[in-house]
């Protein structure tokens, strides 16, 4: 079994000799770029041994089999050139006039790629590298996909692409409670790496998928949608990974659209979305949505837009911060359509540290449906394991701490994690969703030394008022 950990850490301190390549981001979308071409390849040739009439969308001499493949093969300042003044110029500019919709996913992908290396010879180092790994065998392919994992974790800590991270155990979580099944159209608008679809595709194949016709079904009805160029690359090789041939994940802004447009054939059966949050949106883009629900804030736009996607009796289960909950004039009206449109019927409360250290934002999981009025919610409160103070990156939340919650889903009872709200109650508050447990004591405030002083300098101004109210009242008397 061929070392994880040394594969991915041997890599990057390859990559550290270059001087082109700064920082953990720079690393990640350079080998991202060079694993999703060796994949795409390794797939190339499978589709090639079972459809005699295959043709890749890639030009012969770009195929990583033709440049990269054989380990003595071009290095130096010749592969440098190479890949700088060829291989992405023609990939950028890659034929899609025959709609080809593999085509439009790698010239899109490029397109937003850089090449950051400067030294061919280091370049080739990385190249012999991953040609160790055969995506065609199983175990390797297993160890691609756990690589993989490994990069998508250390997007986390890299600057600001860990909001393209949902921890796993989130993703599983959610995505087994909304069941998704064979058939059913799967949604994530703000898709990132491709976690919640990747969740929804395992979900489905280990219950229904039973043939080729299946796995054709399953590609057609899972569908992403992601802005940024190298979270939507790493999406698409996750997706690669995962058996889908022709990815169904789209280059573009899903707030970018009128809101009057989505109709009944772009409506979906089930949402699994984490939405930017905290982000200010592109200029003018809140424009496309009615003027009621008219904001700069991406999770509340997001809502808004979710909501439109999900059919009559679609299911949803997504992540939203506490800002999304509370708030009034227009933060108010959109709950309020959310209550009135969807049955939210369970709100799971995480503690601050799940998405650190991206953000400590207290963070909501939410589970809803289409088409019937909230009467009541029900809330959970996920606390931190025994002796744990905060989640971390080496100590991230994991999926076993669900099961409390899954045993308690199906017969629901009040306790010390538990309580229901009417919609009643929440109509009286301004739709306000943020209601704290109240089962749990108000925590005893310790106080300083110069707060206890400036309690007590009161407390004897109070009395000596007092007693000179009392003194006047018995000498007037």
């Amino acid at each position: 079994m061929k070392n994880l950990g040394n594969i991915v850490k041997t890599l990057q301190n390859i990559m550290r000799k270059d001087p082109g390549v700064s920082g953990d981001a720079q690393r990640i979308e350079q080998l991202g770029w060079m694993i999703f071409l060796k994949i795409l390849d390794d797939k190339d040739k499978e589709l090639e041994l079972i459809n005699d009439d295959y043709v890749s969308p890639i030009p012969k001499e770009l195929q990583w089999r033709n440049w990269a493949a054989d380990n003595e093969g071009i290095t130096g300042d010749k592969l440098q050139d190479f890949v700088e003044s060829y291989l992405f110029p023609k990939l950028k500019n890659l034929n899609i006039s025959t709609g080809n919709k593999r085509a439009l996913i790698i010239r899109e992908i490029f397109e937003g790629t850089n090449n950051y290396m400067k030294n061919g010879t280091i370049i080739r180092q990385v190249v012999n590298r991953l040609n160790e790994i055969d995506y065609s065998s199983s175990e390797d392919r297993h160890i691609f996909g756990d690589i993989y994992e490994t990069i998508l974790k250390d997007l986390q800590s890299a600057g600001n692409y860990g909001e393209f991270y949902t921890p796993r155990a989130l993703t599983e979580f959610m995505t087994e409670m909304i069941n998704p099944r064979l058939g059913e159209k799967v949604l994530d608008p703000a898709c990132g790496t491709g976690g919640f679809l990747t969740s929804a595709i395992e979900n489905i194949r280990k219950k229904d998928v039973k043939s080729v016709e299946d796995l054709k079904v399953l590609e057609q009805t899972i569908h992403g949608m992601e802005l940024k160029p190298l979270p939507f690359m790493l999406c698409v090789t996750n997706l690669i990974l995962h058996d889908m041939e022709v990815p169904n994940a789209d280059y573009t802004d899903s707030l970018n659209r009128e809101y009057t447009s989505i109709g009944q054939k772009d409506r979906v059966d089930v949402i699994l979305a984490n939405p930017p949050f905290g982000a200010s949106v592109t200029d003018g883009v809140e424009t496309n949505f009615p003027q009621n629900y008219r904001t700069t804030e991406s999770a509340d736009l997001f809502l808004v837009l979710m909501i439109r996607y999900l059919k009559v009796g679609g299911r949803a289960a997504i992540v939203l911060p506490d800002g999304s909950l509370t708030g009034d004039g227009v933060k108010q009206r959109i709950r309020q359509h959310f209550l009135e449109s969807c049955n939210l019927h369970t709100i799971v409360r995480l503690p601050n540290s799940v998405f650190q250290p991206y953000a400590s934002v207290a963070t909501n999981l939410l589970f809803f449906e289409k088409g019937k009025q909230t009467k009541e919610i029900w809330y959970w409160e996920h606390k931190l394991p025994e002796g744990v103070k905060a989640y971390s990156k080496t100590k991230p939340i994991q999926k076993n701490e669900f099961e409390t919650l899954k045993k308690w889903w199906k017969k629901r009872k009040e306790n010390e994690q538990a309580w229901k709200v009417s919609i009643k109650n929440l109509e009286a508050n301004g739709y306000n969703l943020d209601i704290k447990n109240p089962h749990t004591p108000e925590e005893e405030h310790i106080y300083s030394s110069g707060e206890l002083l400036t309690l007590l300098h009161d407390s004897f101004k109070k009395s000596d008022e007092l007693l000179e109210k009392l003194n006047k009242e018995l000498s007037n008397g």
